[in-house]
């Protein structure tokens, strides 16, 4: 296993020495008169399958020493012997994760929608490339629906009485409770640099005295998984952490903080939804350049006062009344065409038709009729009905 970690770890220093050396930036000057251009090209660095993390994963995790001597079913521990406690009694884990030497390419990468693998997470599993979930962070794009984890696991109602396992599906949990640190000065930024490993983090408060610490990531997914991936580990002093689910802080400050976040997602996910139009003009409404009143005489149907409503404005497809613009403007443009031709057929039709029913010198009558009655009115004379005549 050793031998094979190192060739591994052999090939990988490799393949990211042959890509530095495709990431210099090549430049290329072309002088010509006072002209001169720099041309930079940047090769991408190609994605790596995922490793295994072990050769063969345990089929059953590590328990605590047996503390009595009748195992109870009901409850899944040992009765009688010593008190056990629950902190103590944890196990520190054998296996991490590492971000930058486990992530990869998976099965689950071709198929939208996958969920993460637990046993990355735990920085167990034996599959590698071969593995059906995710093998990397989560993200910003990852979204799962509120009843299952990154995981796939099916939350609760409501939350253990110790605060573990995945979850409630009630409220999002951005917070982790960590416990069992060692005191030291600079536990701040141990417990920063140790957890912002998993994802972005927003805030972490510690409490020194105690060896607690809150940690706060930016999104859910990241903290279910930090959660799982820290759960019985150690930062710098060899201790066994104890991960949890945070309570609901009672501070206002914070509710008013989680309030705000949440209606940042949903902005979020309201502008992906809507057309690019409307949120055009939404910015210039507030910047104070709507342009209401121009949508209002493009979109008239000849009714005053009409003003379509959002949904007919910005629909897509053939319901969309720009389309339905310009079908209009297209058939009436031929309906002119068809009256046009139409009226001068008519034209035609009626000389000829007078023509046979009418003489030549009826006709000639006609005329100097039409020819009398265009003839102007003499001008009346200036000061005429005034008061000096």
């Amino acid at each position: 296993m050793a031998e094979s970690e190192e060739n591994y770890e052999k090939n990988v220093q490799e393949t990211n020495k042959g890509d530095i050396m495709k990431e210099e930036v090549v430049e290329k000057v072309e002088e010509s008169g006072k002209i001169i251009k720099k041309i930079k090209k940047v090769v991408k660095r190609k994605k790596r399958p995922a490793r295994k993390q072990i050769e063969e994963r345990p089929e059953f995790e590590m328990e605590a020493p047996q503390q009595g001597q009748v195992y109870n079913i009901w409850y899944n521990k040992w009765s009688g012997g010593n008190r056990e406690d629950p902190l103590k009694s944890q196990i520190k884990s054998d296996t991490r994760c590492n971000i930058e030497t486990d992530s990869g390419y998976t099965k689950a990468d071709k198929i939208p929608g996958s969920y993460f693998c637990l046993y990355f997470a735990r920085g167990m599993c034996s599959e590698g490339s071969k593995c059906e979930f995710l093998h990397r962070l989560p993200n910003e794009t990852d979204f799962f629906n509120a009843n299952v984890d990154c995981f796939g696991r099916e939350k609760h109602a409501d939350y253990r009485d110790d605060m573990g396992g995945v979850g409630s599906f009630l409220r999002q949990n951005h917070t982790l409770y960590i416990g069992g640190i060692q005191p030291t000065e600079d536990i701040e930024e141990v417990v920063a640099r140790h957890f912002a490993e998993w994802g972005d983090i927003e805030r972490i408060r510690v409490l020194n005295s105690r060896g607690i610490a809150f940690v706060t990531y930016v999104n859910e997914a990241n903290a279910q998984f930090a959660k799982e991936a820290m759960a019985h580990q150690s930062l710098d002093n060899d201790e066994c952490l104890n991960c949890r689910w945070a309570t609901l802080d009672p501070n206002p400050a914070s509710q008013a903080r989680n309030q705000r976040r949440l209606e940042e997602r949903a902005a979020d996910v309201v502008k992906k939804i809507l057309p690019k139009e409307f949120l055009e003009d939404l910015q210039e409404q507030k910047n104070g350049k709507g342009n209401q009143k121009k949508r209002k005489l493009e979109l008239e149907f000849g009714l005053k006062g009409y003003v379509p409503s959002d949904d007919l404005v910005y629909a897509d497809g053939s319901s969309s009344i720009r389309n339905q613009r310009s079908i209009e403007a297209s058939s009436k443009l031929v309906q002119q065409t068809d009256d046009s031709e139409a009226n001068s057929d008519a034209v035609e039709q009626t000389s000829t038709s007078s023509n046979k029913f009418l003489n030549s010198d009826v006709l000639k009558d006609l005329r100097k009729i039409s020819q009398v009655s265009q003839q102007k009115s003499p001008a009346l004379v200036a000061g005429y009905d005034s008061d000096e005549d």
